[in-house]
């Protein structure tokens, strides 16, 4: 497909990876360019977009009109929350499935009717929004109902949930033919984790279809009536599912990106699988904490779902945090890749961008995401975050950030190993993850700052001018200040990583195989041995860094509380 691939294929159709050795068959690996390909065009329209919202709300600047920036808000959003998310994850699912196992891609044809009908969808809901006759209403991620948005675009919105849902179909035949040939075989933990995302995929997918039918039914005076309350209810199944399915995405590629660049193990199988198992039972309950105050849930319904039941997602981001550098510091040091307490780390192939850029979706996800969601996500810290620019800022942590690092690192693996190009303007590649990383990290900083401290509103082009309230811009103006440097920054590192994109796909050199980084490694069969036992390593570096989180969850805990002390004052 697009006659890009330098690749000799069998007379069966497959080609034998030299670096991960998958046999890779050609249905899938088609497939997982168009995805992916259309995934990075959705980045560049959505980063183009960023660069007008993060020039409105900062307000020194003040670039939009206010109906002009929600408008802009909107396609920005929609690009990059969902679009470039879900393109990326189906060919994830493709990468997991397919490629892990060693098969062809089970009813290629319907993979691309799922493509076109997703295309369809994408296009249409962009066009809506650009068009839409409601100059002061443009369709937010939310779009909640009463609230009127055009008949396009929730007719655009559901046509693109339901290409989804056909183009992981196939995924979901591939790993049933796989189960029914080898029914007593276990599957690869890259293909599990697929496979654990695809039915949180499906669940949410669902959920927007039951969002937009009855709206767009609605919208077209089919039905009279919409209860908004039945709107809130199932959007949050797709919109916090949406971003549940980048967490196992994100995830299953951290567990391959170390496995097959930086040589790492897995420190349990079984635990790590439980994991993703947790996931299935308890990851959306954090949906709750978008409804923290909407009077049709009780107060029993809010505290089970955020205080009690969303401790089990906790749980399994707990032990992926710690399995995932455990088995690579355990992985490299019986590879003799590491002294001293973090030798392991600092000998990494830190000049591979798929590697280093997987490594700070870790730490950039933990610390600033991971932390952030935990707070955010507690019925009375929640007063503090929510409707201010920190929710925003705790997204754009996790999304933004974490998972688009983790995307961005799987994306320089497709274009050497699937599409056969070697990286095109190698400096840049090398230094474009550290670049988007820490200016991306700087801005969510800022964002929570201004949103915790000093009330700075989501979703509104101005602080300034909201009639019967006193925000303290003047205040908040260096943090604004940073925050407006640190988007331009991070937006222009996320351009760099299209333009190596396609400067390689049209200009880069043949892939003649070996190493991504310094180690070549099997995912299908788990990796060759080593000479002593996995868990003889040692893991005390990991050890110190899992102090160091906790550490830091624990003092971010005890500010935001003390934070919430402090808006009721008791007493003269």
């Amino acid at each position: 497909m697009f006659g890009l691939s330098t690749y000799d294929y069998d007379d069966d159709g497959f080609r034998r990876c030299s670096v991960t050795g998958l046999d890779i068959h050609r249905s899938a690996e088609d497939m997982v360019k168009l995805y992916g390909l259309t995934a990075i065009l959705a980045l560049a329209v959505g980063g183009v977009f960023a660069v007008f919202v993060a020039l409105t709300r900062w307000e020194l600047v003040g670039l939009l009109s206010p109906g002009d920036f929600y408008t802009y808000l909107s396609i920005h959003a929609w690009n990059l929350l969902i679009f470039w998310m879900v393109f990326m994850e189906i060919a994830i699912l493709y990468v997991g499935g397919p490629f892990v196992l060693g098969r062809r891609l089970a009813l290629p044809s319907l993979a691309k009717v799922g493509y076109v009908v997703m295309l369809a969808g994408a296009v249409t809901v962009n066009v809506a929004i650009w068009l839409t006759s409601y100059p002061n209403n443009a369709p937010l991620l939310t779009s909640y109902v009463p609230l009127e948005s055009s008949w396009q675009f929730y007719l655009g919105a559901l046509v693109f949930v339901l290409g989804a849902i056909i183009a992981a179909l196939p995924f979901f035949a591939t790993m049933w033919k796989e189960k029914r040939e080898n029914p007593g075989d276990t599957l690869p933990l890259v293909a599990f984790g697929a496979f654990a995302t695809s039915i949180i995929a499906f669940e949410a997918l669902l959920g927007g279809v039951l969002t937009y039918g009855p709206a767009l039914l609605w919208r077209l005076e089919i039905l009279a009536t919409l209860d908004s309350a039945f709107y809130r209810q199932m959007y949050w199944i797709i919109g916090h599912g949406s971003q549940q399915i980048n967490l196992l995405a994100m995830i299953t590629v951290w567990y391959f990106i170390t496995h097959v660049v930086g040589g790492a193990e897995v420190a349990s199988q079984k635990v790590s699988r439980t994991a993703f198992v947790l996931y299935l039972f308890f990851i959306n309950m954090g949906a709750a904490h978008h409804l923290m105050s909407d009077p049709v849930v009780s107060t029993g319904w809010r505290m089970w779902n955020t205080s009690y039941a969303a401790y089990g997602a906790v749980l399994a981001s707990m032990i992926h945090a710690f399995a995932i550098p455990a088995g690579l510091e355990a992985g490299r040091r019986a590879k003799g890749k590491g002294g001293g307490l973090f030798g392991w780390l600092w000998s990494g192939p830190w000049d591979d961008p798929g590697y280093s850029a997987t490594i700070l979706s870790i730490v950039l996800f933990g610390f600033l995401g991971g932390i952030t969601g935990v707070m955010m996500g507690q019925m009375q810290l929640n007063m503090t975050w929510h409707n201010t620019l920190a929710t925003p800022g705790h997204f754009h942590a996790t999304v933004a950030t974490g998972t688009t690092l983790a995307f961005m690192g799987l994306g320089y693996y497709v274009l050497r190993l699937v599409f056969g190009r070697d990286w095109a303007l190698g400096p840049i590649a090398k230094i474009q993850p550290f670049l988007y990383g820490g200016a991306m990290g700087v801005t969510v900083v800022m964002m929570m700052y201004a949103g915790v401290l000093f009330g700075v509103p989501r979703r509104h082009p101005s602080v300034m001018d909201i009639p019967g309230t006193e925000f303290s811009f003047e205040a908040a103006t260096p943090f604004f200040a940073v925050f407006g440097v640190g988007a331009l920054v991070s937006i222009t590192a996320g351009a760099l990583f299209v333009v190596v994109a396609l400067a390689t796909l049209f200009t880069g050199d043949e892939f003649e195989g070996g190493p991504v980084g310094d180690l070549s490694r099997t995912v299908a069969d788990g990796g060759e041995g080593t000479t002593e036992p996995l868990h003889e390593q040692s893991m005390r570096g990991t050890f110190v860094l899992t102090l160091v989180f906790f550490a830091t969850f624990v003092v971010l805990t005890a500010l935001n509380w003390y934070l919430l002390s402090n808006i009721w004052q008791i007493g003269p």
